[in-house]
């Protein structure tokens, strides 16, 4: 549970250099002239924010020019908006980026996916209105960032529009998602409890609450015009989430799929739509030689019929007869540098097949759980637990009382004790069903003596069931919770599968 929680709010740094993985200090694209101004400003709760604005050298009539604020996933940094630029710059359109708190070379200790990074949006933005070079805001969110952007976007209607790629809907159902797909091994009688432990540990640590993340919720609030964008081959976080929110969403809203996963190079007919989304709603200028956009557009994606220097070229450098034929090149010079930030799980924790004891079992079942373990295969077909509501609607969402920490574990030796009583609790249950054990084993015999066919397995078959039966449940009970103690805590997973 642990490695879970920490996998949210703590996981691994974006590690980049920004001399060498942020784009130059100056740059040209389509035959203009861009800059780099690396800019800090600081949260409410005092972090320091490191941040790049994006701007031409010469500003078109010398007006203010509309800017996308670029946000990160979970795992990322300012870095990965090289992209946005590139795509967004040659359209009058500046391109701002930060990385979040607790994020990249930021101040912060944690992650809140969404939460505290709404408020380090809301400082970015204060700063741009309060500059006074910038017109209208667009917002481009990624995995967390998408988050942020609606959720901030909830909070500020003057917001022109945003581009949501591949939210998550719901914290805890993506939880319990990331459990089912990632193999977390909890026993099934746990996870309630699992869940409040994680909800607990989340806030005393990171100062928020889980439930509080239901971005379906805050939909239902957001009239910004918004793109929404994911991969249909995004096992992470999979294209339902994006669905749920887009049909709750209230505002002007549109949807794009594509292929790969959540980690993928978006394609370029999907940036294409990035850009004629934001010329719609950010009104960008016209270029000084007059073309409009989508007289660029034609040239950006299709025709390729100007030249773009190198991504970093100076004036007086020595590659200045080096030049890319279309933007899609300047995107794959910018990916082969530094590719986009990644999410990934972290390689500790323990999969599916690397678990002793299960594999057997797990392939026999064609990969379902073991009748031990956690199971998010239903009926109706929707992949959560029975006890996960299967609607989001209003307060339905995964919550379980807790007044206090009482009863949580302090330390491992205390977490074991407190897995050894589940476990005991859970043989109770099977006292209870012993009488209904006895009654399915006399139906068997029954059975088996009107099957001329089969008779003798059948008689075989039941011998064994009441020879079974016909154990003292006491000491089955006591060699089972003898055989759970004798082992160390990092061997449960087995014991469980093996039961």
């Amino acid at each position: 549970m642990e490695q879970l929680v920490n996998f949210i709010i703590r996981p691994p740094r974006a590690e980049y250099n920004p001399e060498s993985d942020l784009l130059d200090e100056e740059f040209m694209l389509k035959g203009k002239w861009y800059q780099r101004k690396d800019i800090e400003v600081k949260n409410g709760r005092g972090d320091v924010l490191q941040c790049s604005h994006y701007v031409p050298l010469v500003s078109p009539e010398g007006k203010p020019l509309p800017c996308v604020i670029y946000c990160h996933g979970n795992s990322g940094c300012r870095a990965d908006a090289s992209e946005a630029a590139i795509i967004l710059l040659p359209s009058n359109i500046t391109v701002f980026t930060l990385d979040f708190s607790g994020s990249g070379l930021s101040g912060g200790e944690h992650v809140t996916l969404g939460w505290n990074e709404k408020d380090d949006l809301k400082a970015v933005v204060d700063y741009l209105r309060a500059d006074g070079n910038v017109s209208l805001i667009g917002l481009w969110g990624r995995s967390m960032g998408a988050v942020t952007s609606l959720m901030y976007g909830a909070e500020d209607p003057s917001i022109a529009g945003i581009v949501l790629d591949s939210p998550f809907s719901d914290l805890v159902e993506l939880m319990l998602e990331l459990v089912d797909t990632y193999k977390f091994r909890l026993p099934k009688f746990t996870v309630k409890f699992a869940i409040q432990f994680m909800r607990k540990s989340i806030q005393k640590k990171a100062k928020f609450d889980i439930t509080d993340l239901n971005t379906i919720k805050v939909a239902k609030s957001c009239f910004v015009p918004a793109l929404f964008g994911h991969a249909i081959g995004d096992d992470f976080i999979r294209p339902h989430h994006s669905d749920r929110i887009f049909e709750a969403y209230m505002g002007d809203k549109n949807i794009i799929k594509f292929e790969g996963d959540h980690n993928s190079p978006r394609p370029q007919f999907y940036f294409d739509s990035i850009n004629i989304f934001f010329h719609n709603v950010l009104q960008p200028p016209e270029d000084e030689v007059g073309a409009t956009l989508y007289d660029s557009i034609h040239d950006y994606f299709g025709k390729g019929t100007w030249a773009i220097p190198e991504v970093g070229f100076f004036p007086d450098s020595s590659t200045a007869s080096k030049a890319t034929s279309s933007t899609s090149d300047a995107i794959n010079q910018v990916r082969s540098k530094r590719p986009m930030s990644r999410t990934e799980v972290p390689s500790d924790i323990p999969s599916e097949e690397n678990l002793p004891g299960c594999q057997d079992k797990d392939t026999v079942d064609n990969g379902s759980s073991s009748s031990n373990m956690i199971s998010f295969e239903l009926s109706n077909g929707h992949p959560f637990d029975p006890h996960v509501p299967t609607t989001m609607d209003d307060d339905q969402y995964v919550e379980y009382q807790l007044d206090d920490l009482t009863g949580f574990p302090c330390n491992v030796e205390e977490e074991e004790r407190m897995f050894m009583e589940a476990i005991i609790e859970s043989l109770k249950d099977l006292d209870m069903r012993q009488p209904q054990t006895e009654e399915q084993a006399k139906a068997c015999a029954d059975s088996s003596e009107s099957a001329k066919k089969d008779e003798i397995n059948g008689r075989d078959t039941c011998s064994t069931t009441e020879k079974s039966s016909s154990l003292p449940l006491e000491s089955t009970s006591t060699q089972v919770v003898h055989d759970q103690i004798s082992v160390n805590r990092g061997n449960s997973e087995h014991i469980l599968c093996s039961n």
